[in-house]
């Protein structure tokens, strides 16, 4: 006869025990006041259980950073050059938004506790830093050889760290809700709007001689480049500067 008696729920994984055992104190007791001797024993395992996943108790606050830059870096490098440089890492940006909207709970409970705690606002930062020098690494190989790529590159980089993370922390301030991946892309669009068209034009390679006229005329923020023999009189310098910028 069989049992009619439901089958025990399979335990999670020792490194998700670890991460709920964690935040559950630090929720009771809060953050300082909690060893890792306390989340050992709540999760049932050792210490050499705690630091086989997590080298420190900073780190079970941020249990998937590391994943997701590995995943980062990942989609990145599978890049080709058909692929916009800005739309690219905007698109990378995205992935760590996903990382956080798939348990939204966790989330805005993790930006609680980090407000609260001097410590964990400072090992944030430096998680925020390596995602945006990942992003700035890509975009210098693409601007490379370029005039400004470098700093172009790191401009950026910044500008899509800052754009993801308005948008971010907006919705974890409302504690989740919404629709945080619409909030996302319209900050997105503000870095490309501003970005993707100014790396098209860095592209392109520089006039070489004086523009027609009309042309000239017409686009006063462009620059002209003239070339002249070395010899040249320098009134005939002039006259052919002249001529470049349509005053002859």
């Amino acid at each position: 006869m069989s049992s009619s008696s439901a089958a025990p729920a399979a335990k999670p994984p020792m490194r998700d025990a670890l991460v709920a055992a964690a935040f559950q104190l630090f929720l009771e007791r809060g953050y300082e006041q909690t060893t890792v001797d306390d989340i050992v024993a709540l999760a049932g395992v050792g210490r050499r259980s705690f630091f086989r996943y997590f080298p420190s108790k900073e780190d079970v606050v941020f249990p998937d950073h590391e994943r997701c830059l590995a995943d980062m870096t990942a989609f990145l490098a599978a890049s080709d050059a058909e692929h916009d440089p800005v739309r690219r890492v905007c698109d990378a940006a995205r992935l760590v938004l996903g990382m956080y909207a798939e348990n939204p709970t966790f989330s805005v409970q993790r930006y609680r506790l980090t407000k609260q705690v001097p410590g964990l606002r400072a090992y944030e930062l430096s998680v925020v830093w390596r995602y945006e020098r990942a992003l700035a690494e890509y975009l210098r190989g693409r601007f490379a050889g370029r005039p400004d790529g470098t700093l172009q590159a790191d401009v950026i980089a910044a500008a899509v760290v800052a754009a993801h993370n308005n948008a971010l922390r907006s919705w974890l301030r409302s504690d989740g809700l919404g629709d945080a991946g619409a909030a996302v892309d319209h900050a997105l669009g503000y870095v490309q709007r501003a970005f993707g068209h100014a790396t098209e034009r860095a592209a392109a390679p520089a006039p070489i001689g004086p523009l027609p006229a009309g042309e000239a005329a017409g686009r006063s923020d462009d620059v002209v480049v003239l070339v002249s023999r070395r010899d040249a009189p320098m009134w005939r310098v002039v006259q052919e500067l002249e001529a470049a910028l349509g005053r002859a």
